[in-house]
């Protein structure tokens, strides 16, 4: 064993999936003892490296991976999680996968690899009533006190609150003897605050006894009170590599949102003449998983491009959502002078408003239909559109040409790249079938569009199209557009203003044309609340 080189070594580690380059070029080295913080955006490929440096199936699947693994010093190859549990690697998921009728003890020294407990209880039964149980126990509890922390070597898991389960569950990873790496994904997301920092002090411990960590968190302050170095990703690309000591919660937000980009984005100083507000929103609440809004205000002006940006996880997404009645949300959202009625999608739309939704499979598209289908049916559901009354409006049948018609127009207008208008939504890259959500929107011809996340997994060259597209329809048609984005550049280069959004809250608005520190501020919040001012 080589105790001078790195323990953990990635050289140039590529990934594409489906032509879509999700990781490109990313090296790093991990030494024993040392912690290591992986921070980016969702969508920047952690979780891609992840699945890599653990051989599972998935990157064999579609197509391997480019570049290197070494562990010493000498390159491995693992063509499943066993391979890196041999070599001494251990990975908490956000996911547990423990066994509910088992303890903490039993579900420690099983070491086992399977996620199917149904399995288990069918093998291990007979094994379970032989095992030496005092040795067991000694184990456990030789693990949980590696970690530190107060856990009941016999209660079962099923009984057990989320903190003392993760803490089980990385118990376990450390109770295997050849035990050097451990990678942690969000291990924090679920615990309480008491509990997060006995995490953290858990890690040092570890840390201290030589072992590695890879710790992958959104929890920024975490990330600079524990690790020896931070890792960004952005995009796939190694952003930065660089000792924890002395950075700022500001600067490593604002690597993960944006190159900070000095002077300013191609606006052609044009005077802005934006209309009357057209959208109000009052005291929003939204109940949306992993993206609570709590209590949002804004008021955004007709012709304006309003941006929402913020970390992930801290509610954006929600705000589109709850407004367009896809998630229950209360508050008061006014809109061309009439409230809203929310937790109703078919009022929404039929008020004037359009949502470009982030989940483009299951909100956005009908993969399996062509692509003039998906772009005419909501505008045929809304607005009767691309229907001819048939019998004096006995019934209506649908108006093939106009929807042929509807959909060319749109193809050339956003280049949307395809064999003809009758392909299959599913067989068009994701760049392109962004568009198509864009298209369909368009084909609302709305007074207001929401857009969630409009370039998430697309490729640099598509990014500009759709931007450029979303520009020109709010400039040529005066359509109002709300953009919520985690990409805090993007929205700098196409919005007026932009409210970035902390913990469910409104942290603050500025104009787009702010210095990106201010932005990195708000998002680390650490600004002193100035939604009062902002909204003047």
């Amino acid at each position: 064993m080589g105790h001078n080189g790195p323990l953990l070594s990635l050289k140039n580690v590529s990934k594409e999936f489906y032509g879509n380059v999700v990781l490109q070029d990313v090296s790093f080295d991990l030494h024993e003892g040392e912690i290591l913080g992986l921070v980016g955006e969702n969508g920047a490929g952690k979780t891609t490296l992840m699945r890599i440096l653990f051989g599972m199936p998935v990157i064999a699947e579609t197509g391997g991976f480019k570049g290197s693994i070494s562990i010493d010093g000498s390159e491995v190859h693992f063509s499943s999680p066993f391979d890196a549990l041999d070599a001494g690697i251990g990975m908490v998921h956000q996911e547990f996968s423990l066994i509910p009728g088992f303890t903490t003890t039993e579900n420690i020294v099983l070491n086992r690899e399977s996620m199917h407990p149904s399995l288990l209880n069918n093998v291990f039964g007979e094994r379970m009533s032989i095992l030496d149980r005092p040795i067991m126990k000694t184990r456990a509890e030789k693990a949980i006190s590696k970690l530190g922390v107060q856990l009941d070597p016999d209660m079962l898991v099923s009984e057990m609150p989320v903190g003392h389960k993760q803490f089980t569950e990385i118990a376990r990873e450390i109770s295997r003897d050849k035990s050097r790496l451990l990678v942690l994904d969000e291990p924090t997301a679920v615990l309480t605050e008491t509990e997060a920092e006995i995490l953290l002090q858990s890690m040092r411990k570890l840390a201290k006894e030589g072992v590695a960590i890879i710790f992958i968190s959104h929890r920024l302050h975490e990330v600079l009170s524990v690790a020896d170095r931070v890792v960004v990703l952005r995009d796939g690309l190694v952003v930065k590599d660089v000792p924890s000591k002395g950075l700022a919660i500001k600067d490593i937000a604002s690597w993960m949102v944006g190159r900070s980009v000095t002077g300013e984005t191609d606006r052609s100083n044009e005077e802005r003449h934006l209309g009357e507000p057209i959208l109000s929103v009052k005291n929003l609440w939204v109940d949306m998983p992993g993206e609570t809004v709590k209590n949002v205000n804004f008021t955004v002006r007709k012709g304006e491009i309003f941006g929402i940006g913020g970390l992930a996880g801290q509610g954006k997404l929600g705000i589109p959502n709850g407004i367009m009645g896809l998630y229950p949300a209360g508050g008061e959202v006014n809109f061309n002078g009439q409230p809203v009625v929310l937790n109703d999608p078919a009022g929404a739309l039929r008020a004037g408003m359009a949502f470009v939704s982030e989940d483009r499979r299951g909100v956005g598209l009908l993969l399996d239909e062509s692509l003039d289908w998906n772009i005419a049916f909501t505008a045929m559901q809304v607005h009767g559109q691309y229907l001819k009354p048939v019998l004096g409006k006995l019934f209506s049948l649908r108006d093939d040409r106009g929807m042929e018609d509807l959909c060319k127009e749109y193809i050339s207008l956003l280049d949307i790249k395809c064999t003809s208008h009758k392909q299959k939504a599913k067989e068009l890259s994701g760049g392109n079938q962004q568009k198509v959500c864009l298209a369909k929107a368009f084909a609302l011809k709305p007074n207001l569009l929401f857009v969630s996340e409009p370039t998430r997994g697309i490729d640099i060259g598509a990014k500009k199209l759709v931007l450029d597209t979303l520009h020109r329809y709010n400039r040529e048609y005066g359509t109002t557009i709300v953009m919520v984005s985690s990409e805090l550049e993007e929205l700098r280069s196409i919005c007026d203003r932009i409210a970035i959004i902390d913990e469910g809250r409104i942290a603050g608005i500025l104009p787009a044309t702010a210095d990106v520190a201010e932005f990195g501020i708000l998002m680390a919040g650490e600004a002193v609340s100035t939604e009062e001012t902002a909204n003047a």
